[in-house]
C-alpha cells in the first residue's frame, strides 16, 4: 500500500472496497492520491491565510506604516470581494479546459508574487505610498484566488466522491490552524517584542512561499479531462444568472450564503475591541493568531465530518453559534466592561467566532459542490460567489456604523444577520 493510501485510510477510516457514485471509475481509482495531494496543497494556501490575514497580520501592516484610515477599513471586503466578482467570467472560461488543475497552479503562483510584493511594500515603503501599494496587491492577490477558488471546487468534483469532500475540507483546515498555532505561540515570546514591519514582512515572505509549495503539490493531482461543452462568452455568462430565478434551491442558498457572511466580516471589529483594551504588542497578535489556529486545528474534523451528514445543518449551527457570541460581547462590553479588559475574554470570544467561521466555510464550499454535478457546478460557484462578491462591497459597510454605535454596535448587527441566516437554513433542502 503507498504512502498516500496509507494517510488516506487513517483520514478517512476507508478500509477495503471504496463507493464512488459519482466520480468515473478512473477518478475512484486515484481517489486517495487526489485526497492526499489536494489536503496538502489547501493545507499550505490556509495557513498562508493566517499568516497573510487581511484581519490580523495586513491590519497591523496597514496601521505600522501610517496609511490611510480609509486602507484599513477597505481590505477585508477588497480583499474577499475582489476573488469573488469575476468569478462569473473567469468560470465561463475554466470550461473549455479538459483539465483544470493547472488554473489552480497558476493562480497559487500569482498569490505568492503578490504576497512577497507586499512582504517588500512591508520592508520599503511607508505612509499612503505604502497603503496604496498594500490595496493594489490585494486586489491582485483576489483576482488570482478568483481562478483558483472555481478550479479547486471543479477539481475536488471531478476527482473525490460526495461522501468524502467535508472529510478532506475539515483536515486541510485542521493541518493549517495546527501550523498557525506554532507561528502564533512564537509571536508570543519575548524575543518577538512589538510586532514591527520587519517581523510582519518575514511573516509575510513565509506565506509566499507556502503558496509556491502549494502549487507544485497540486501539479501531482491525478484529474482525468472532463467536460468542456458549454465555454461562453461575456453575454452567454452573464445569462447564467437566470439560475437564480429558475433555480429555487440555489436561489436560497446565495442568499443564505450572503448573510452568514456575518462570520468573517465580524473578526476584525473583535480584533479593534482587543487594541482599544489590551494594547497593539507582539503578544497581542499572537494570542489571536492562535486562537484562529486553535479554532480551525480542533473544529475542521468536526466540521468535515459533520457536513459529510449535513452540510446545511453545518451552515446553520455555525451561523447561530456567530449570533450568539456577537450578542454575547456586545452585552459585556456594554455592560460589564471591565471583562473584556481580561486577558482572556476577547480571545476566547474571537477562538469561538473562528470555530463557527470555519464551521460556514466548511458547510457552504460542501454544500455548493454536492448540489450541483458536471459543469453546472462551475455555473453555481462562479455564479454565488460573483454575487456574494458584489453584496460585500455593502455588507462590508456596515463598518461605517462603528463611529456611531461602537465596535460593539457592529457585532450585534452581524449577529442578527446571522440569525436571520440560521433561519433561512432551515429551508434549503439536504
Amino acid at each position: 500500500m503507498s504512502a498516500t493510501e496509507t494517510v488516506y485510510e487513517a483520514l478517512t477510516n476507508d478500509q477495503g472496497a471504496r463507493l464512488c457514485r459519482d466520480i468515473p471509475d478512473e477518478a475512484c481509482r486515484e481517489e486517495p492520491r487526489s485526497f492526499v495531494f489536494i489536503l496538502l496543497s489547501n493545507g499550505f494556501t490556509q495557513l498562508g491565510d493566517a499568516l497573510a490575514s487581511p484581519k490580523t497580520t495586513l491590519a497591523w501592516l496597514t496601521a505600522l506604516v501610517g496609511a490611510p484610515a480609509l486602507i484599513l477599513g477597505l481590505i477585508v471586503p477588497v480583499r474577499e470581494s475582489g476573488s469573488m466578482i469575476p468569478q462569473i467570467f473567469v468560470g465561463g472560461a475554466i470550461r473549455r479546459l479538459p483539465v483544470r488543475k493547472w488554473v489552480w497552479v497558476a493562480g497559487s503562483v500569482g498569490q505568492a508574487a503578490c504576497v512577497a510584493g507586499l512582504a517588500l511594500v512591508a520592508f520599503t515603503l511607508t505612509g499612503n505610498s505604502a497603503g496604496w501599494a498594500i490595496l493594489g496587491l490585494v486586489v491582485l492577490f483576489s483576482l488570482c484566488r478568483g481562478f483558483c477558488s472555481v478550479a479547486a471546487k471543479d477539481v475536488m468534483g471531478k476527482t473525490i466522491p460526495k461522501e468524502r469532500r467535508g472529510r478532506l475540507s475539515g483536515w486541510s483546515a485542521s493541518a493549517a490552524g495546527l501550523l498557525s498555532v506554532g507561528i502564533g505561540l512564537t509571536l508570543l515570546l519575548p524575543v518577538t517584542g512589538s510586532p514591527g514591519t520587519v517581523l510582519l514582512g518575514m511573516l509575510l515572505l513565509l506565506a509566499a512561499v507556502l503558496w509556491l509549495l502549494a502549487a507544485v503539490v497540486y501539479t501531482r493531482i491525478k484529474e482525468h479531462p472532463g467536460e468542456t461543452d458549454g465555454g461562453r462568452g461575456i453575454r452567454d455568462a452573464l445569462g447564467t444568472f437566470s439560475l437564480l430565478v429558475s433555480d429555487a434551491p440555489f436561489r436560497r442558498f446565495v442568499i443564505t450564503r450572503a448573510l452568514m457572511t456575518c462570520s468573517a466580516l465580524s473578526a476584525p471589529f473583535y480584533i479593534a475591541l482587543a487594541q482599544q483594551s489590551l494594547g497593539t504588542g507582539a503578544a497581542i497578535l499572537g494570542v489571536f493568531i492562535v486562537a484562529a489556529g486553535l479554532a480551525s486545528l480542533l473544529s475542521g474534523p468536526f466540521w468535515g465530518r459533520f457536513a459529510d451528514v449535513s452540510s446545511r445543518r453545518v451552515m446553520l449551527y455555525s451561523a447561530l453559534i456567530t449570533s450568539v457570541v456577537g450578542g454575547l460581547t456586545l452585552v459585556v462590553h456594554r455592560w460589564f466592561g471591565e471583562l473584556t479588559q481580561s486577558v482572556w475574554f476577547l480571545p476566547v470570544a474571537y477562538f469561538v467566532l473562528s470555530v463557527a467561521h470555519n464551521g460556514v466555510r466548511v458547510g457552504r464550499k460542501t454544500y455548493v459542490v454536492n448540489l450541483a454535478s458536471g459543469n453546472q457546478r462551475t455555473d453555481y460557484v462562479a455564479i454565488s460567489n460573483t454575487v456574494i462578491g458584489v453584496l460585500l462591497l455593502f455588507i462590508g459597510s456596515v463598518g461605517a456604523l462603528a463611529p456611531i454605535i461602537g465596535n460593539d454596535g457592529v457585532l450585534g448587527v452581524l449577529a442578527l444577520m446571522g440569525l436571520a441566516g440560521a433561519a433561512l437554513a432551515t429551508t434549503l433542502p439536504e
